[in-house]
């Protein structure tokens, strides 16, 4: 069995793999993370990780971690199924390295656009020679609420809603017209801006954000909320093989 670690920004997302099937997975906040993570590697008899993390784990929970389990700390250096054509391959975020791992995985041969909408909204580029050319960081749902809020005396913070008309008539639709819809507007100019430089291309939709944005989008694409997981997954086979 495979123990796969994502931690996040604001919480930690734990499965269990065997093989390619996903067998079990729970999402903690980092506070809970290394108890429920152990109680996981003897429920499941996990015997290799790989964790994903942007610095909400402890280096002692690491530490303990590696105690108990053979775990792969993905970073720049890490074995990859692709080539990384990136400028600056230490400061791409360990994130987007498992998004095109799967995607090269899944879609060999194809040019794959993927878009994982969390906290940020990353967009990331592989070509049909499995090239990672990069792509673009852009601020989530939850940090437009907070820009708008932050950055204006009298605009309130509002939490996101599904139920949004085009044309705001208080200042409270007015927000959520312009976040929502101008986000969605964002995603489909991108994707329509890749489709015209590169053919047959697959777009595939995932992060938090993924099930709210999914069903507005223009654009045909593939809404795979554990699309993350299932590149950590990639990786730690790749680099176990």
């Amino acid at each position: 069995m495979n123990l796969i670690i994502d931690a996040g920004n604001t919480r930690v997302k734990i499965a269990v793999y065997s093989n390619s099937e996903l067998i079990h997975n729970e999402i903690f906040t980092p506070i809970n993370f290394l108890k429920s993570t152990l109680e996981i590697i003897d429920k499941y008899k996990c015997i290799n990780a790989i964790i994903s993390s942007v610095g909400t784990v402890k280096k002692n929970d690491l530490i303990r971690l590696k105690s108990k389990i053979n775990l792969i700390e993905l970073n720049s250096e890490t074995k990859i199924p692709f080539k990384n054509c990136y400028l600056t391959p230490k400061t791409l975020g360990v994130d987007r390295i498992a998004l095109i791992a799967e995607a090269v995985s899944k879609y060999p041969n194809n040019n794959v656009l993927v878009i994982d909408a969390g906290t940020c909204v990353t967009y990331d580029f592989v070509n049909n020679q499995g090239n990672y050319l990069g792509g673009a960081i852009s601020p989530g749902i939850l940090m437009r609420y907070k820009a708008l809020n932050y950055f204006t005396k009298k605009l309130p913070l509002l939490e996101a809603k599904t139920d949004v008309s085009l044309i705001g008539n208080s200042t409270e639709s007015c927000i959520h017209s312009g976040v929502i819809y101008g986000l969605i507007n964002e995603i489909d100019s991108a994707i329509n801006s890749y489709k015209e430089k590169n053919n047959n291309l697959t777009v595939v939709l995932t992060g938090g954000d993924v099930n709210f944005l999914a069903n507005k989008l223009k654009n045909s694409i593939f809404a795979n909320p554990n699309f993350l997981l299932e590149g950590l997954n990639t990786i730690l086979t790749y680099n176990l093989n």
